[in-house]
């Protein structure tokens, strides 16, 4: 019988316990780690700023972007300006119980019940008690998967874990038409999202390449703003709704633009939420602009920013009482609304001192506006004269405004005698 030949000691490899990289390669290294290194810079950015807003108000953000535009390093810095641990979950490649929980069957299921575990990186956020969670390549999963998403957007649960207060949600997405085996993003899940389109800006990327990067940073609340932030962002959304209330919930007929922001009473209240933030903060029009397009849609989040816009107004009824003290609008159609609220209110009230009054504040407004924007104010305020009123001397100063008026009324008349001769 053959024994088997066996192996010295001597004959097996050292195994050294720490090995040496080559000198080249520790060059390499250090290459490596300078060009990683940069720095951040206070500049002005309304993608961040509108980024950061959103986290702060704790709302789910979606990017919108094509490949490669930066949307995850944007993250990847948000999480270091922020100093919130950041936690990247690329939706694509986990099945639905890795979102929903896997269940665990104990020694006795009719008595116990099956529970559903959490995966280890819901558990690690909840045991740093706060964090940034990624979902990258959202616009990759497939129906499944997303369905399996809604719960932990909107309520922050993975099967029987709560996520803590302290952990904010942003997702990341391609187009379909640039997507790896993309997918149209569920109607229920896009309409939990507050969705950012994700632009590159030269500029930014050349400084950025150059070392220095724009610095993310939340916004600065003012304590003393916050109950009329609160009053402001409720007065503006119901203001709204009350005269719109087919806009309180329109689920587009379109299956591409359900994947987007579009209005429900849960996109409404988010809107809100951002308002009370941004006036808190003193967030400028365009940042408030890009949230609230991005949370019920270009069309209501346009008419929102105009009723936006009116509330700060003056009441017409302050501007007949004192027109010598009047401040108004620096913005032409501002203005032209306030002097058309005017005569609204002498229409509906009309004295002969309301009328002298209003007279008054469009003489005022003709200083700095132009006789266009006059024209259908001062051409509707003549027309309430009733017989017994004195025309004011004042009306003169209007010959230009009202020559535009004439002219147009001309040009219309023209138009269908001209149509007849064809």
């Amino acid at each position: 019988m053959t024994s088997s030949p066996s192996i010295s000691s001597s004959a097996s490899p050292s195994i050294s316990p720490s090995i040496s990289p080559s000198p080249q390669l520790a060059l390499a290294e250090r290459l490596l780690g300078l060009l990683k290194e940069s720095a951040t810079e206070p500049r002005q950015d309304l993608q961040i700023e509108a980024l950061t807003l959103a986290v702060a108000a704790d709302l789910p953000v979606l990017l919108w972007g094509e490949p490669g535009i930066g949307k995850t390093a944007a993250l990847t810095q948000l999480a270091t300006e922020l100093d919130l641990p950041l936690t990247t979950v690329i939706a694509s490649v986990h099945e639905p119980s890795d979102f929903s929980g896997l269940p665990v069957i104990g020694d006795d299921p009719a008595v116990q019940g099956v529970p559903l575990a959490p995966p280890d990186w819901a558990v690690r956020l909840v045991r740093q008690g706060r964090g940034l969670l990624f979902l990258d390549e959202l616009s990759t999963a497939p129906p499944a998967v997303q369905a399996a998403l809604l719960r932990l957007v909107l309520e922050r649960r993975i099967g029987a874990l709560q996520l803590p207060p302290g952990v904010r949600i942003v997702a990341a997405a391609n187009p379909r038409g640039s997507a790896a085996d993309g997918w149209e993003l569920s109607a229920p899940l896009a309409n939990r999202f507050v969705h950012l389109d994700w632009v590159h800006d030269a500029e930014v990327v050349v400084r950025g390449l150059g070392g220095v990067w724009p610095r993310a940073e939340l916004p600065r609340l003012d304590p003393e703003r916050l109950p009329a932030a609160v009053e402001f962002a409720r007065r503006a959304v119901c203001g709204l709704l009350t005269v719109r209330p087919e806009l309180t919930h329109r689920l587009p007929s379109a299956e591409t633009r359900r994947g987007r922001a579009w209005p429900s009473p849960r996109s409404w209240e988010m809107t809100m939420r951002l308002l009370a933030f941004g006036s808190a903060a003193g967030s400028s029009r365009e940042v408030l602009s890009l949230l609230v397009r991005g949370t019920v849609g270009d069309g209501p989040g346009l008419e929102l920013l105009a009723t936006v816009d009116r509330l700060d107004l003056p009441a017409p009824e302050d501007l007949l009482a004192d027109p010598a003290a009047a401040v108004l609008p620096q913005r032409g159609d501002l203005r032209q609304t306030v002097l058309d609220g005017v005569v609204a209110a002498v229409r509906s009230r009309p004295t002969r001192e309301r009328w002298d009054a209003a007279w008054a504040l469009m003489a005022r407004a003709l200083e700095s506006s132009p006789p266009d924007v006059l024209v259908v104010p001062v051409t509707t305020l003549a027309s309430l004269r009733q017989d017994a009123w004195e025309v004011p001397e004042l009306i003169n100063r209007f010959a230009g405004a009202l020559q535009v008026s004439r002219r147009a009324e001309r040009s219309a008349a023209r138009v269908p005698a001209v149509a007849g001769r064809r």
